[in-house]
């Protein structure tokens, strides 16, 4: 069966709770209490979104985020009680789209869980990175970006860094083609927030986590970019070097 979104969870009420409520508005939502459910889970269904607590009975939702990232990019939306700034680091530099700290509202949830399916689309069609906007006007931009060193494909959603592919997600990938479209103009964080999480609920420290992971990803010296520039006070700016 085709779902909207897999709830990996071993608190079963809260998770039960949670999906029945998501159900009620039209998310179709199933559930896995640990990680060896997930995986039969997987096994004779799809889900468009995993909402994935990090402590489960019988294994770490860490490791499982590695584990599925292998298989799939998915958005993954990490639901858990720890505080800790070094697990919302670790949760989104292994592969998760969010962190959401509980207790969460329901209802803020949901909002995010329908911005996010919106984003990538429903049953299978999710919505291609190639046609995210390109700034205020809407240019949709020319097919690639090629300077000498980095090279962006975006109808076949592929980075190269001198001719090697880089992998990134999903969410990774989209963020860095909306700079690179947006080329040399200043891009505010709260317009990131609009096109490419398209979620009004997504934080400062999340995008921050996906910024730096770009860095690690393209540039020659993270610490000191190139291309994903930091605008103090206003956002990021990427920086092109078109060769010729």
């Amino acid at each position: 069966m085709k779902y909207d979104c897999l709830m990996i969870d071993d608190e079963k009420l809260l998770a039960d709770s949670t999906a029945e409520y998501f159900n009620l508005f039209g998310v179709r939502t199933a559930v896995a209490y640990s990680v060896s459910e997930c995986r039969r889970f997987f096994r004779e269904n799809t889900a468009e979104l995993l909402l994935l607590d990090i402590n489960l009975g019988d294994g770490s939702g860490f490791a499982l985020c590695k584990e599925l990232r292998e298989k799939t990019d998915v958005p993954i939306l990490f639901i858990s009680a720890r505080t800790s700034d070094d697990d919302k680091l670790v949760a989104l530099h292994i592969g998760g789209d969010d962190y959401v700290q509980k207790p969460f509202s329901l209802s803020v949830l949901l909002a995010k869980v329908q911005a996010v399916l919106k984003r990538y689309g429903q049953s299978g069609n999710r919505m291609r990175q190639d046609e995210v906007q390109a700034g205020q006007q809407g240019a949709a931009g020319p097919e690639r970006y090629e300077d000498g060193r980095l090279t962006v494909y975006f109808p076949a959603r592929q980075v190269l860094v001198d001719g090697e592919a880089v992998r990134l997600t999903s969410l990774e990938f989209k963020l860095l083609a909306y700079l690179v479209r947006n080329e040399n103009r200043v891009v505010s964080k709260q317009e990131l927030f609009e096109n490419v999480w398209e979620d009004k609920f997504t934080g400062d420290g999340t995008l921050n986590v996906h910024i730096r992971k770009l860095r690690e990803a393209i540039e020659r010296e993270p610490g000191r970019p190139e291309y994903i520039l930091t605008v103090w006070g206003d956002g990021y700016r990427f920086c092109g070097r078109k060769s010729g």
